[in-house]
């Protein structure tokens, strides 16, 4: 999910050997350097229909997601309305290994782990995957839009006004490609705009042409107030994080901090290496890369592929859903007793033995394939998928 194209590619080599040449390192703390600003203009210029027209760099998706909790809370201050501080996420949702985004994450071994620490003010609304409702869905499930209203019952139970933003992944990657509901998320983002409460999308996973378009936002035509991003905005080869901001945010938290004398700071927040330049430059240079070879459209152009192929595996033993939705799909298995995951992981093994890599994610295995791929790829992991479920089930029991 990291690597959207090959290693090879010899523009961002060259683009990453410039950048080192010329500096290691500048600050972006009370200055800065071009690059940062290059490279959040044409972020934005993915995106030309949105009203994101802000950026703030950080370090991977975890501080991107936990920058963009904080961004809430200056946001809601600003504006007077500081007893907005709670954050709304979801069951089984995943947001990164920061505090705030364990917190708002809804992925039980992860909130274990780190109990007596996690933020106090959190709340998840209910999971929207259901095999006994839409399994076998292709692309976005018929069922399951009337989910969205739980947000309404927690509003009601905690108030409006004490909640700063909702956030969730547009498909959760990490629990087993979760593909959104038809009208969903449309109905999330009318319950946020009606209570005054941000709307946040993760698409750390999403973005960049996994859905077959630059982010999820775009395929589906939904404004959030802010998409954290990382992964394929680099294409992994430097690491790196951001945070897509609607430009009333911004203005709001700029415009409060002038009218606090003597401050100076408008965000007490900010890492030490956002906006370094060699992630600036590895990203100018991705974004060229995706630009010049289309890779966007590419990737949408060969989903209907990939469909056909993964939902050939429903008649193998063992398979109760199968799901998709752009170059994502997942393959799910029954559990054996009392060993919920050891399925989906001999797979995996087996799969990697083979040569194919996929991600053991609780009784499924998922796939990304990358954005340069051909339907040979896809024929190869498919056909690898069947043969090793196969293995599997005859050796595993």
């Amino acid at each position: 999910m990291c690597k959207c194209w090959s290693w090879t590619k010899k523009r961002l080599k060259r683009q990453l050997r410039k950048a080192l040449i010329k500096w290691d390192y500048a600050s972006c703390f009370n200055m800065g350097h071009q690059a940062p600003f290059e490279f959040a203009q044409k972020l934005i210029e993915l995106l030309p229909n949105s009203n994101l027209g802000q950026v703030f760099f950080t370090n991977c998706g975890s501080s991107a997601v936990d920058t963009s909790l904080k961004i809430a809370l200056a946001y809601h201050r600003s504006r007077g309305d500081s007893a907005k501080i709670r954050f709304i996420g979801r069951e089984r949702g995943y947001h990164g290994v920061g505090f705030g985004g364990i917190s708002v994450g809804g992925i039980v071994p992860n909130r274990k782990a780190f109990a007596g620490a996690l933020l106090p003010y959190t709340d998840h609304m209910p999971s929207t995957h259901s095999i006994p409702d839409m399994a076998f869905s292709r692309g976005q499930p018929k069922w399951g839009a009337h989910l969205a209203d739980n947000l309404e019952s927690i509003i009601g139970l905690h108030d409006a006004s004490t909640i700063a933003a909702v956030i969730v992944e547009p498909v959760a990657g990490s629990a087993g490609v979760l593909i959104p509901p038809q009208n969903y998320l449309e109905r999330l983002r009318e319950i946020c705009t009606k209570h005054n409460i941000l709307l946040i999308f993760d698409e750390v996973i999403t973005g960049f042409g996994r859905l077959g378009a630059s982010f999820a936002a775009e395929k589906l035509n939904i404004q959030p107030d802010m998409i954290t991003c990382a992964k394929g905005l680099t294409n992994a080869a430097v690491p790196c994080g951001a945070v897509l901001i609607r430009n009333g945010i911004y203005d709001s938290i700029i415009e409060q901090s002038n009218k606090e004398p003597g401050s100076g700071i408008e965000f007490f927040h900010g890492y030490t290496y956002g906006g370094h330049p060699l992630a600036m430059a590895a990203g100018l240079a991705t974004l060229e890369v995706y630009k010049e070879q289309d890779l966007f459209n590419r990737a949408n152009n060969l989903a209907p592929f990939l469909e056909e192929a993964v939902h050939s595996l429903r008649k193998l033993p063992g398979v109760i859903d199968i799901r998709n939705f752009g170059l994502m799909a997942a393959v799910e298995f029954s559990p054996i007793p009392g060993k919920p995951t050891a399925r989906a992981m001999d797979i995996y093994h087996r799969c990697f033995d083979k040569g194919v890599l996929l991600r053991p994610t609780g009784s499924s295995v998922a796939m990304a394939p990358p954005l340069i791929s051909e339907k040979k790829h896809i024929e190869r992991i498919i056909n690898t998928i069947h043969d090793c479920t196969i293995e599997s089930f005859k050796n595993l029991n």
